[in-house]
């Protein structure tokens, strides 16, 4: 016993405790003052691929006929380059190079630069705020992450202050979220870069509270400005002007045009066809369908979809091992959107590019409409 009590107030095991505590207390302060909104992490082990949901199911075959010349741009490539050239290509060639814009809750980028040049900066983007690709195709100028956690938004309690580095997988906010960056040519010869947010969140199926299940919740269009802001500071403005940036626009007024009018077979858009053309990409992309390509000249989009009323109500992990009918896969549809003095329709049209007046292309106009309104 007294050689116990000898040890326990030895100069050794005395130094040993201090460090220990003082390490804890770096831990915990660490984690106060870690102030970012945004803190994202894909785990590769647990792929969170299931939490989606109709109409977006399954992933894009690679389609080599719209690739463009000189290939697909590779981590490997962008390595073996030297550090002039990758510094050369986040820096801002002037004042104005890279600006948002906003119309109503609808933000986005507009930078001077080509295609070419601005992809692989985007690309490498998300992948240092730790996301994964699902859907990674140059050819679309189309990006979408895998579904993460945001781990900013855990509560930061003294026992998760102290022990979350330990113990960080018992913890969970209850949420994912994914993002899709779609790069589409401007017609000054720049780019217009649009970032859109889709979430899931955990909730319990039963007043018991026994089992829970993911259902979707609304886009967050803050954390879509906050991703813009910092793609901003990733293509070469300062974050001062980033932030002044966003700041600036979050005082915009929201815009008086949008749907003006929607029936079972069309909608009709008190805008231009350029307008139309980007308001109702943008809601493509916050609803989730596939974008299989896009002809701006013809006003289309070729999107694929996938009918929830087809779905056997056994749950979506049951679906993904059943051989019913119901698995066929997903249908392709055209989005055509066409101008009218000055104002535009919103139509759905089959393979053949026949008006669509089928259920499905109904549901499908009133998923967009709503995110129109």
């Amino acid at each position: 016993m007294t050689k116990a009590i000898s040890v326990l107030y030895s100069p050794t095991f005395i130094r040993t405790s201090a460090v220990c505590v003082i390490a804890l207390l770096l831990n915990a302060c660490s984690s106060v003052l870690d102030s970012d909104k945004v803190n994202y992490r894909t785990d590769g082990a647990a792929k969170i691929v299931p939490l989606d949901i109709p109409p977006d199911l399954s992933q894009l075959a690679r389609d080599t006929r719209y690739a463009v010349p000189g290939g697909i741009v590779t981590a490997s490539s962008m390595t073996n380059r030297n550090n002039s050239s990758a510094i050369a290509s986040t820096a801002a060639k002037y004042v104005n190079d890279v600006r948002i814009e906003r119309d109503g809750k609808q933000r986005w980028l507009v930078v001077n630069r080509s295609a070419e040049e601005i992809w692989p900066i985007v690309h490498g983007f998300w992948r240092e705020n730790g996301f994964e690709y699902v859907i990674d195709q140059q050819q679309l100028g189309l990006l979408e992450t895998e579904w993460a956690e945001n781990r900013a938004k855990i509560p930061q309690d003294f026992i998760r202050r102290t022990l979350g580095k330990v113990l960080d997988g018992l913890y969970s906010s209850g949420e994912r979220d994914k993002f899709r960056t779609r790069l589409e040519r401007n017609n000054n010869g720049g780019v217009d870069i649009f970032i859109t947010h889709r979430g899931m969140r955990e909730d319990y199926s039963d007043q018991i509270k026994s089992t829970t299940i993911w259902q979707p919740r609304p886009s967050d269009s803050e954390l879509e400005a906050e991703f813009l802001s910092r793609l901003m500071v990733k293509l070469g403005i300062s974050e001062t002007q980033a932030k002044s940036s966003v700041a600036s626009q979050q005082a915009q007024i929201a815009s008086t045009s949008g749907l003006s009018n929607l029936d079972a077979n069309k909608l009709a858009i008190s805008d231009s066809f350029d307008i139309a053309w980007r308001r109702v990409g943008v809601a493509l992309d916050r609803t989730g369908f596939t974008v299989e390509d896009r002809d701006r000249a013809q006003g289309i989009y070729f999107v694929r979809y996938v009918d929830p009323s087809t779905k056997e109500e056994k749950g979506f992990f049951n679906n993904l091992f059943s051989s019913s009918k119901a698995d066929a896969g997903p249908l392709t549809y055209r989005i055509s959107v066409r101008s009218f003095s000055g104002k535009s329709e919103v139509t759905v049209q089959n393979t053949a590019g026949q008006q669509d007046n089928s259920t499905i292309a109904q549901r499908i106009l009133k998923l967009l409409g709503d995110d129109l309104r």
